[in-house]
């Protein structure tokens, strides 16, 4: 699956560097791609621990779910101001900030006594990689000044998040099995570090004034916690949480009409194209990590799979994909950006379908590779979709086009195991099978939008 693309931040711009302190573009980059895939690798490592912290400290199919979506929705939410925030103290300054928040964070959730503590702790590493994310990119475009060496920095700064991508379910099963399930949370740590020690050899960027949209913020927050809880909880509470949500969103709106500076503007989203493309992203989000979720779960708890043997079982899913995003943008380049945007959403779909196969008694290695073709669509379609995006706004606001579909992206993962998580608690196998054909109708659904596009060449 195609990396996350850099949210809103005008502090991306090279020329805000000070002049004569530009930062060395080796050391820049190292930092980016520090950065970017320690906070990349949270995303899939420690879904592979889930069964692991269930049974040492309980809390059932909600805890588990929480432990992810803590991580995820914080980072969603947080991500439409972190770019003003970059911008406003300087994307280096913004950088150690967020890598040591990062750290600390890691640490208090490998030294967590119960779940409450893990949730606290990872939703304060959430924060801290939404804060991460806006900066690694901004400090790549200002140390290459040649679109065309930043264009192939960029490159290697996206194939370093679908390595760690990748790499997550086997890390984490390595880890719980050579440590424990605190090892994928303490292994943050040294990586940390070592960011920190890369951050003192950046030269700081210059500070620039950006509008922060609190109540915005505010208001968003509210809304995406409240729809969690209603999801994984049920209930009384989540008839309430329900309220909660409707009353948030409908004050978000409202507020992100008459802001001058919202953090959504709501105008983004009458232009077809951008509305389609957030929509198509969402739907290869709730598909592709709605998966990884489930059959995190589904290895271990279901098939009786260890740790690593689940994360290994991830590899032929996971390892193809950027090969895919490369052969995604020749296509793109030779028949125009359509053609592997429909095609890999209907790839994908196909794919959550022939995974309705998957049984009690399916092999599991036929499972694994019955995986690979949802995320090979998702790897085809996300980067043109992305740069159609881009394309489709005016060049001053494609950061904050970006930051929206990444927020967006990250949102839809979340609710998607929160929805997904909820299905199989009631039957796995039976969940399981709703949740592939949810993201099938859903994939199937953004495809056809695409194709009404006619995107040409």
């Amino acid at each position: 699956m195609s990396t996350n693309t850099a949210p809103q931040t005008a502090s991306a711009d090279p020329d805000l560097a000070p002049p004569g302190r530009r930062p060395s573009p080796v050391l820049a980059l190292t930092a980016a791609l520090l950065g970017f895939a320690l906070i990349t690798l949270d995303t899939s490592v420690v879904n592979v621990a889930l069964p692991v912290i269930g049974s040492v400290l309980g809390g059932g199919m909600s805890g588990l779910q929480w432990v992810l979506d803590a991580y995820t929705l914080a980072f969603a939410a947080m991500l439409l101001s972190t770019g003003a925030f970059s911008d406003r103290i300087g994307a280096g300054r913004a950088y150690a900030v967020g890598i040591a928040l990062f750290t600390a964070a890691s640490v208090a959730c490998g030294l967590a006594p119960n779940l409450g503590v893990l949730i606290g702790s990872r939703v304060a590493q959430g924060l801290a990689a939404a804060v991460v994310l806006p900066t690694t990119l901004a400090l790549v475009r200002q140390a290459y000044t040649d679109p065309l060496q930043r264009a192939r920095a960029v490159s290697l700064w996206a194939a370093g998040g679908t390595a760690a991508m990748a790499l997550g379910p086997v890390a984490g099963g390595a880890l719980i099995t050579a440590w424990d399930w605190r090892g994928i949370f303490f292994i943050n740590v040294p990586l940390g570090l070592a960011g920190l020690a890369l951050a003192t050899r950046v030269p700081r960027s210059e500070r620039r004034p950006a509008p922060l949209d609190l109540p915005g913020q505010l208001a968003a927050v509210v809304a995406l916690a409240a729809l969690a809880f209603a999801v994984i909880e049920g209930g009384r509470l989540g008839l309430v949480a329900l309220g909660v949500t409707a009353v948030s969103a409908f004050a978000f709106v409202r507020i992100e009409a008459r802001q001058p500076h919202p953090v959504v503007p709501l105008g983004l989203f009458r232009t077809r194209t951008v509305a389609v493309a957030i929509a198509a992203g969402c739907a290869a989000s709730v598909a592709f990590y709605g998966a990884i979720f489930v059959f995190s779960l589904y290895f271990q708890q279901v098939r009786g799979e260890r740790a690593l043997a689940a994360g290994l079982l991830f590899l032929p899913m996971t390892a193809l994909i950027a090969v895919v995003n490369v052969v995604s943008s020749k296509l793109a380049a030779r028949f125009g950006a359509g053609l592997p945007m429909v095609l890999g959403q209907l790839l994908a779909a196909a794919g959550a379908l022939l995974l309705l196969l998957a049984g009690a008694d399916t092999p599991v290695l036929l499972v694994s590779f019955l995986l690979v073709p949802l995320a090979l669509g998702c790897g085809l379609a996300l980067p043109p979709l992305i740069a159609t995006m881009m394309d489709a706004v005016p060049a001053e606001r494609a950061g904050l086009a970006a930051g929206v579909l990444n927020a967006g992206r990250q949102t839809a993962g979340g609710l998607a195991i929160a929805v997904f998580g909820s299905l199989v608690a009631d039957g796995f196998v039976s969940g399981l099978r709703i949740s592939m054909l949810v993201s099938a109708v859903l994939l199937a659904v953004t495809a056809a939008a695409t194709a009404r596009l006619r995107l040409g060449r």
